[in-house]
């Protein structure tokens, strides 16, 4: 049985029609889902992009964040956001060691970055240059705002963090072939044609699309939105904290960002139609995610603030096909995170983890075992915490302090914050987030004389 593995980075549930979008266009992700399993209840277990990646390559959780050490070479500095741990075992060595040959085609940059080894474990890989602010080009020089002749018809107001980069990242772009979906897919789908006869295979396709900066081919823009009518800026990435918008620029961003999701669908629908091509689709799994969403001013933000724990951030994407296709079309409301992919392949392949993991088979509960189903999810993202189960949702800090709380059956869209009124749920949902983190929730500070980062829960 051969494996694929699509993680698309940023994409909102609810921006696809199998999740119930009626407006944006991903006929491909769609059908896949006609196909096998959609999921309703997945949810990052720790955030955002390598967090995530962690748990989805081994099968341990990443939560609570435990002996945070920021590395040399990113800027990032976010608890969580660190190499795959040496003492972990990733499934593409277990699979490799099974017998499968093992590829990765990915353009989150992160995975890349000095001191990371997320490719560990793969007989073959490629890193598609130039995503977001990968140090790929010089950076452009000059105020942003001035800038001219830039690609995707950007030519003033552009807007966001990072712009010295991907901009000077995207000079040259002709067509939609320099688009990133386009090469990050099409190095796959060439990978496929000259290994279509291998005995049997893992294939990871990383794609850091839908995430920002969202630039859509025009195209495929103007079908969410008239470009020949907009005077506005040009707003293609996201600054932390509230944005002021201007007259028909959210809509824009908006249609910017609808733009990407159509643009990964095309291509996740290029592979998908090679799998069938190649007659692979028989004995091939295909799991196709996301590791977050993203807010786009449904609580004041245009950006992944660790602090806006809400629905359009924490609602995931997970489809499963199996080739029996016993369960085709049908869904699964469990629990599920990242972390239970690994053990779930594993379980599906026939193999065993030799050694134990954080998550679970959850294909036991698509064919019907109620046994072992979780009651509720429980995530952390830098300072902040989260928990949900039926009826609430709960974000607090670390400490468990600035709570906030919803009730999911009056108020799905958490709007209203109830903490107040229900201090003891409030206090049930920080004990459940605990319980999991196994004690004290790590906090961590930074003593900038010695430049070292210290974890405050223990000093």
């Amino acid at each position: 049985m051969n494996v694929i593995v699509i993680m698309l980075d940023s994409l909102r549930k609810d921006h696809l029609g199998c999740y119930g979008n009626k407006w944006i266009k991903t006929p491909a992700i769609d059908g896949l889902a006609k196909e096998g399993v959609l999921f309703t209840r997945f949810f990052p277990e720790a955030l955002p992009t390598l967090p995530v990646r962690r748990a989805m390559h081994t099968g341990m959780r990443t939560f609570p964040n435990r002996n945070y050490v920021p590395r040399k070479g990113d800027n990032v500095k976010i608890p969580g956001w660190e190499p795959i741990p040496e003492s972990q075992v990733t499934l593409s060595e277990i699979l490799r060691k099974e017998g499968y040959l093992t590829a990765l085609f990915s353009s989150t940059y992160h995975m890349f970055k000095p001191s990371m080894n997320f490719h560990r474990g793969f007989d073959c890989w490629e890193w598609i240059r130039g995503q977001e602010a990968d140090r790929y080009r010089p950076p452009l020089k000059g105020e942003v705002e001035d800038l001219k002749n830039l690609p995707c018809d950007l030519a003033y107001g552009c807007v966001g963090h990072t712009l010295r980069w991907c901009l000077a990242n995207m000079q040259g772009w002709r067509d939609e072939s320099d688009w990133f979906p386009a090469r990050t897919f099409g190095a796959a789908v060439r990978w496929l044609e000259e290994n279509k006869d291998a005995e049997k295979f893992f294939l990871v396709v990383d794609e850091f699309d839908p995430h920002e900066p969202w630039n859509a081919p025009r195209n495929i823009l103007e079908l969410y939105f008239d470009i020949s009518k907009y005077e506005g800026r040009r707003i293609i990435n996201t600054r932390t904290g509230p944005f002021q918008f201007r007259e028909g620029e959210l809509d824009y961003t908006r249609a910017q960002y609808a733009g990407e999701v159509t643009l990964v669908d095309k291509y996740v629908g290029e592979l998908l139609d090679k799998v069938e091509e190649l007659g692979l689709l028989e004995n091939t799994i295909v799991i196709l995610t996301s590791d977050h969403g993203h807010p786009i001013m449904e609580h004041g933000i245009l950006h992944k603030a660790p602090y806006c724990l809400y629905p359009e951030l924490m609602d995931s994407v997970l489809i499963v096909y199996h080739p029996d296709k016993e369960y085709a079309g049908t869904l699964c409301d469990a629990y599920v995170g990242h972390h239970d992919i690994p053990p779930t392949i594993l379980a599906l392949v026939g193999a065993s983890p030799p050694v134990p993991m954080d998550g679970v088979n959850i294909w036991k509960w698509v064919e019907g075992e109620e046994r072992g189903r979780r009651e509720y999810a429980t995530s952390i993202f830098g300072e902040w915490v989260w928990c949900r189960d039926e009826e609430y949702a709960y974000i607090s800090d670390v400490n468990g302090g600035r709570a906030k709380l919803y009730d999911l059956r009056e108020d799905p869209e958490q709007h209203h914050d109830i903490a107040e009124e229900k201090p003891d749920v409030c206090r049930k949902m920080y004990k459940r987030i605990l319980t999991d983190a196994g004690g004290p929730i790590p906090h961590y500070e930074i003593r900038r004389d010695e430049l070292r980062w210290y974890d405050a829960t223990v000093i």
